[in-house]
Order: structure tokens, then sequence, then C-alpha cells
């Protein structure tokens, strides 16, 4: 990619974060605009066939967006490429997701037990989408609507272990404060509060809330995240400003599992935050 914010063909950048995936993307765009060309359409005509706007399709055919399953299918049956491009979508659903994100979720995927510990807002994995969109939308320097769009979808794809047939055992714990902190405003923090309580009334899900006023806090370093598999081997992650890491190293792994330890000794039990929770929202 050059100065220009072109990439070596030509092409310009992508809106999203660029990773081997572009290439797929690029390549469905493209094959999408071959068929437009031999149907004689133009990407306004395509645009109304299926439901979009110009630039959105113009977007699509030069790579820079990523297209929806519905984009994708509707195209198919508009040109009569007879299943050729609705057969990109399974290619396309993992190019919408960034790397690191993909990569979290396999490891996810894998999991048996899950503990976490969240001091500044929801956990990923408990937010409703409303509740992602806002915080995606105030980062700085801010995203694009493609990469809020990509990076919400992801998130919402890895709370898919919460409803899997079986899903593995689910620890949070929650600081007091982000049952407080209106992202989104009013209205968006009272339906992810509901969500809260949805969420922690599955048996196999408890989150604890970390009162503000405890004199003992072994989170104080920040976030935690851990996953464990069934072979009892585990890994963390930690996010940090600019990066997010995998943490492997067995000592390393274990301090995390010391300091989710007793943090949920220190925090109120299921039962208390469930409660607190519900006394927030009455009062939200």
């Amino acid at each position: 990619m050059d100065e220009s914010g072109r990439m070596p063909d030509g092409t310009e950048r992508p809106g999203w974060e660029e990773d081997d995936t572009a290439a797929v993307v690029r390549t469905v765009g493209k094959l999408i605009r071959l068929w437009r060309e031999r149907a004689r359409m133009t990407q306004a005509e395509l645009g109304a066939a299926i439901g979009y706007g110009l630039d959105q399709v113009s977007s699509v055919e030069r790579g820079r967006r990523v297209p929806k399953p519905e984009f994708l299918v509707n195209a198919d049956e508009a040109l009569g490429a007879g299943g050729i491009i609705a057969a990109m979508k399974k290619d396309v659903a993992e190019a919408r997701y960034p790397r690191k994100v993909r990569d979290l979720a396999k490891l996810e995927a894998d999991a048996v037990e899950l503990g976490a510990y969240a001091n500044h807002n929801m956990h990923g994995l408990l937010q409703t989408e409303e509740y992602a969109r806002a915080l995606y939308g105030m980062r700085r320097p801010a995203y694009s609507e493609d990469q809020i769009d990509q990076y919400v979808a992801a998130r919402l794809a890895r709370q898919e272990i919460i409803r899997r047939v079986s899903p593995p055992t689910l620890a949070f714990i929650q600081e007091e404060v982000t049952l407080y902190r209106p992202i989104g405003g009013r209205m968006v923090l009272r339906r992810q509060l509901e969500h809260l309580l949805e969420i922690g009334r599955l048996r196999h899900v408890e989150i604890q809330v970390m009162p503000t006023g405890r004199d003992d806090h072994a989170g104080m370093a920040g976030g935690i995240h851990l996953i464990k598999f069934k072979d009892r081997t585990a890994v963390g992650q930690s996010e940090e400003q600019l990066a997010s890491r995998l943490i492997s190293d067995p000592k390393d792994v274990h301090i995390l599992e010391l300091r989710h330890g007793i943090l949920r000794s220190q925090a109120l039990d299921p039962r208390e935050s469930l409660a607190l929770i519900e006394k927030v929202l009455g009062e939200t």
C-alpha cells in the first residue's frame, strides 16, 4: 500500500482492518462487477434491484465494503449468476471479522470454562448490539461505519457460545461502575441491564459485581479474560491501549487465575449481584 492509500494493484484501501482476508473481499467484489457487466446493468440498477444504494454497490465492487449475506443472495438472483455469487457467503462471513477476533472466537469455541473481569464497560460476551455499537462509535480516532459494522458483527458472533447446546461454564465479574455508565444513553443502558439479568439467570452463567467500596481489590492491574480447555490447559487474553495479546506462559496464566479467583471471593455473590443489577435497572 502506498502513501495515497491505494493497494499495489491500484485498488483503494479497504474501509476495515486489513489482513489476508481482504483478498477474499476484493475477489468477491470483482466477481459481482463482472456478472453485473455481463447482465448489462449499471451499479445504480443493481442497487435498486437488491435494495442497496449506488455507493454501497460501488464500495462492494471495489473491495472496500464487506457484503452481507443478503447482498450476495439478492445480487446472485438479480444477475442470474446461478448460485455462484451466493456460494461465497461462507468465505465472506469469515472475512467480516478481524483476524484477532476470529482467533479469539476459535479459542472460546473450544473452551470448557471461561472467566472474565471487566472494569470499565460490560464484557464483550455480555454486550447487547446497541451497547457494542455505541462503544465502538466512541473510539478515537473514529472508526468508519464499515469498521463499526465489522466489529459489532464479530462481537455478536462470539456470543454464540453462550447459547450453544453444550456451552462452557462462564464466570463474569463486572465492576460496579459499569452498571451506571450510560454508554449509548439511558435506554441503551436499560436494555443492557435487562440483558445482564437474562444472561445471569442461565444455569451455566454466573455474573458477579465488584462493589466500588471494596478497600481490597485483586484486579487493579486491569481486565482479565481466561479460557480453559478439556485437557486442563488454559490461556489468557489481554487488551491493551493499542493491541491485544495472547498469554500462554503457564506462570502468567496461573497469576491471572489466582487474581480471578480472589476477585470472585471479593465480589458480591451471584444472587446478590443480580439483586443489585435489578435495583440499578429500577433506578435507571
